[in-house]
């Protein structure tokens, strides 16, 4: 009997899944086909009934349409304030989704789940709110048609001619608590339209010629219904599993045909197609590897893969399931997957094998219970008897050699046991020969030594010796049970060596696949990635291995496959280019392009084929066994979600750097403009009135003239150089030319630079006596202590002192620079820094202090910013100090 305890493991995640859904809210959905079948009605209608009951409703955003039916649901329903958002000229209404978190009521209507959020919004698509409130544990109601499903996105396209641009990935819908089905048939549906129940009438009369065709409404429909019935369904399953109901509930047909490596395993699949088509059901092909069927020869097992191809390219989903009894597989399988039809094939054995034998048609009618049995006669093809494995393969008669040398060595052990030890004794080292012989070399070999070992113990160890006759019949009765024990145990020591073997096999195959995944999910760029991928494809298959991805023409490049270099002829890209373009296997060991020295598979994700995988195996029947075929395409179908993943990670920092180079460009030409526009300006001003007005203009006047433009121009030309300094220094092309410089003649050149600016202001400076001196390169600190006083005058009104102070803390001095301004805003004190950020009134490029953060750090030193006590900013920046070298003594000193 099958072992139909449940799984620990599947309990452990049932446990979590439950711990998950009780602090989450509970997501409804009202399911349509089109708009216009009543969902917004029947949600409301369902909301009053809720409120009815004393539940805390509240709605979130609710699209009527002005029908009066529809706002009369309303009626006393509380509403939350729209957030109106400014774009392009008109104010947009949206879902207030911080209102709702901080109103948190216990049921939230939110209305046309696909909508799509207008610009600036947390999230983009208003099925992301939803969620968001979900997390929160707020209960929602919503609304979906069926065309906003992303899984029948291009399904609707074709049936309509419409692409809707608006989707909700399945997964939402998928993770609902409910799903309610609105219906209504495309008749009154139409006749809604006409009444201009739907649309207003000049957008109800496009849409009957279009999209509300009665054509595109019944197919819709049918999709809606479908998917419905679908996740009822899967409802239905899950409720079996969480309950441990085993027996099958046929709500819907679901048919199952199981193959074997018989030659009629290709009718068979083509009867169970014919009935899962009169059916209209899903059917499922399976095939049962035991450890009888892992010996098949390789034309059996070609036969096999062949027949499951042929499934697959029927439309079947095929399955390779593993056991020691084919009939309890199937029959576990069968009602896990609530199978309502079995079809399987006549028997070939004849009476007599199947009396003692047994058969698995036999026992899996007795044991089907509620599972209709289709047997479907073959074409009078005997099925292959399976042979058994050898070890070593190469040599067939080794194992019975090996087999009777065993016996030998009993014997002889037994001969010098014989004269002291009981009859009973002896028996039990032929049978320990027997378990050596079945563990080493298989079943048959292990048949032959208990055969070997009854006829030696009878004509050795029983009277009268080296005679096959005896003496007492009793002996009979010993050798008997002596013979099938020893059958017993051989068989059971096969089986259990398989199993073990299968185990192993298991094993590897999963510490393979976990292998690959955990190194393909450590790598963070596409090469690397490929070559690991590359490399575990060859531990595991062996042969070579290409990975080949598409250029920006469409035509497939190798980009990985170093580990086992080859040259690929004009077939074989060819091969791949079609794998690539057709989302299909091709070459060697396939349907397409059989004749191919490589095979090809395509690399599939969900946003279509993204590479292909090439391979020239070692063995030219490598993936004839549906395992490895399946293990192949696991590992492919691993390789492809790495590969989209770490593709979308280069697109997503490529339109990262495209949108920050934008950013970087528009805030460089507004602040530059304004910089130099400012300038230019009082330039132009100051010029055009010396010269229009020279004959009424005094001295006095036209020095303040002249004076202006100078200042002016020395503005702009801190602009230029500050413009040219960060790119010197984001280049890595300036050089420090460090030399023992006193603090104070720093601060005096700064000041003195900026003398006109600070004509107005109060500057203090507090500079110890015994202040060391900094090494470093005076022209460029010289530009720090100008930019942070500079940027002290821009944000600090008139009048208002400026401090400037320094001091020696360790093996640094430590400079602060600090004004009586607005300050800076709570958490912007690292980001006034970066580039074009600009804070306060001021304005300006934003380049002075980034240019001061690049300086002071290339001397090894630290800057920040803070808010001053008292009021205003506090810029504070160290520098290495110390004590320069004494020059060398003269040789008469």
């Amino acid at each position: 009997m099958p072992d139909r305890r449940p799984d620990p493991d599947e309990l452990l995640v049932r446990v979590r899944e439950q711990e998950a859904r009780r602090t989450r809210g509970k997501l409804k959905v009202f399911f349509g086909a089109a708009a216009g079948v009543g969902k917004t009605y029947a949600m409301l209608e369902a909301a009053r009934a809720q409120r009815a009951a004393g539940v805390d409703v509240v709605a979130g955003v609710v699209e009527t349409h002005h029908r009066a039916e529809t706002e009369a649901l309303l009626a006393g329903v509380e509403m939350l304030p729209r957030r109106r958002v400014e774009y392009r000229g008109s104010t947009l209404e949206e879902f207030d989704l911080d209102a709702a978190l901080a109103r948190r009521p216990a049921l939230l209507l939110v209305d046309e789940l696909a909508h799509t959020n207008a610009p600036e919004s947390r999230h983009p698509k208003r099925y992301q709110d939803v969620l968001e409130l979900l997390d929160a544990g707020i209960n929602v109601y919503t609304t979906l048609n069926v065309q906003h499903l992303e899984s029948l996105n291009d399904l609707v396209a074709k049936i309509t001619g419409v692409v809707v641009r608006e989707t909700v990935p399945d997964s939402v819908l998928d993770e609902a608590d409910d799903v309610e089905l609105v219906d209504l048939p495309a008749e009154d549906l139409r006749r809604r339209l006409k009444e201009g129940k739907v649309y207003v009438p000049e957008q109800a009369a496009e849409a009957a010629e279009h999209f509300f065709r009665e054509g595109n409404l019944i197919a819709l429909r049918e999709l809606a219904l479908r998917h419905t019935a679908e996740r009822v369904d899967a409802k239905m399953q899950r409720y079996r599993r969480e309950h441990a109901i085993d027996t099958v509930w046929p709500v819907t047909e679901h048919v199952m045909v199981c193959i074997g490596p018989s030659p009629a395993g290709a009718r068979l699949v083509r009867a169970g197609h014919r009935l899962a088509a009169q059916l209209a059901a899903p059917w499922v092909v399976a095939y049962v590897e035991t450890a009888a069927q892992r010996s098949l020869g390789a034309e059996d097992r070609a036969r096999v893969a062949q027949t499951l191809r042929l499934a697959e390219s029927l439309g079947a989903e095929t399955v390779t399931l593993t056991g020691t009894r084919m009939s309890d597989e199937i029959l576990a399988y069968a009602r896990s997957r609530n199978v309502s039809k079995l079809v399987i094939g006549k028997p070939t054995r004849g009476f007599w094998p199947r009396l003692f034998l047994g058969s698995i048609v036999d026992t899996l009618v007795r044991g089907s219970g509620e599972i209709d049995i289709y047997v479907i006669s073959g074409d009078g093809t005997p099925t292959p008897t399976p042979r058994t494995r050898t070890r070593p393969r190469a040599g067939r008669p080794l194992p019975y050699a090996a087999a009777i040398a065993t016996v030998l060595s009993s014997t002889l052990l037994a001969w010098l046991m014989f004269p002291r030890f009981e009859l009973s004794n002896i028996v039990m080292v032929y049978l320990l020969g027997v378990v050596v012989v079945a563990m080493r070399f298989g079943r048959a070999a292990s048949v032959l030594a208990s055969l070997l070992s009854v006829a030696a113990f009878d004509f050795f160890f029983v009277p009268p010796y080296f005679t096959f006759a005896v003496s007492d019949s009793q002996y009979l009765v010993t050798f008997l049970v002596m013979f099938v024990v020893a059958l017993v145990i051989s068989g059971l020591t096969v089986r259990t060596r398989d199993q073990a073997e299968a185990a192993r096999t298991q094993e590897r195959r999963t510490a393979a696949l976990f292998s690959l995944s955990r190194e393909l999910a450590a790598a963070r760029e596409i090469a690397p990635l490929l070559e690991a991928a590359v490399r575990h494809l060859i531990e595991v298959f062996g042969g070579r291995i290409v990975i080949l991805l598409p250029d920006a023409t469409g035509r497939l490049e190798q980009r990985a496959g170093q580990l086992a270099p080859f040259n690929m002829d004009a077939r074989d890209l060819a091969v791949a280019q079609w794998a690539f373009e057709h989302r299909a296997a091709a070459g060697s060991g396939t349907d397409n392009v059989p004749g191919a020295q490589m095979r090809f598979e395509p690399l599939s994700s969900s946003r279509g084929v993204v590479g292909v995988v090439g391979m020239r195996p070692a063995e030219p029947h490598a993936f004839d066994a549906p395992e490895q075929e399946h293990l192949l395409e696991t590992f492919v179908s691993q390789v492809a979600v790495a590969v989209d993943r770490a593709l979308l990670a280069d697109e997503a920092q490529a339109a990262q750097v495209r949108m920050e180079a934008e950013r970087v460009r528009n805030a460089l030409l507004s602040a530059v403009s304004h910089d130099l526009r400012t300038p230019l300006t009082a330039i132009t001003g100051a010029a055009s009135a010396a010269l229009e007005d020279e004959a009424r203009i005094d001295a006095v006047t036209r020095r303040e003239l002249l004076e202006s433009i100078r200042d002016e121009a020395e503005r702009l030309n801190r602009l230029v150089n500050n413009l040219l300094d960060v790119t010197r220094l984001e280049s890595g092309s300036l050089r420090l030319r460090r030399e023992w410089i006193p603090v104070e003649e720093l601060v005096g050149v700064a000041l003195a630079r900026l003398a006109a600016p600070l004509r107005e202001r109060k500057v203090t400076t507090r500079l110890p006596e015994d202040l060391p001196p900094v090494h470093v390169d005076g022209l460029l600190v010289e530009q720090v202590f100008i930019n942070l006083i500079e940027n002290a005058t821009k944000h600090t009104p008139a009048g208002q002192p400026i401090d400037v102070e320094a001091r020696r803390e360790g093996d640094e001095v430590v400079v602060e620079v600090a004004d009586r301004g607005p300050g800076l805003p709570a958490g912007q004190e690292q980001k006034i820094f970066d580039k074009f950020y600009g804070v306060g009134a001021g304005g300006g490029a934003g380049l002075g202090l980034t240019i001061c953060r690049a300086i002071v750090e290339a001397h090894g030193g630290r800057i920040g910013g803070q808010p001053r006590p008292g009021g205003g900013a506090l810029f504070r920046f160290s520098l290495p100090a110390g004590e320069p070298p004494r020059p060398p003594e003269s040789p008469g000193g």
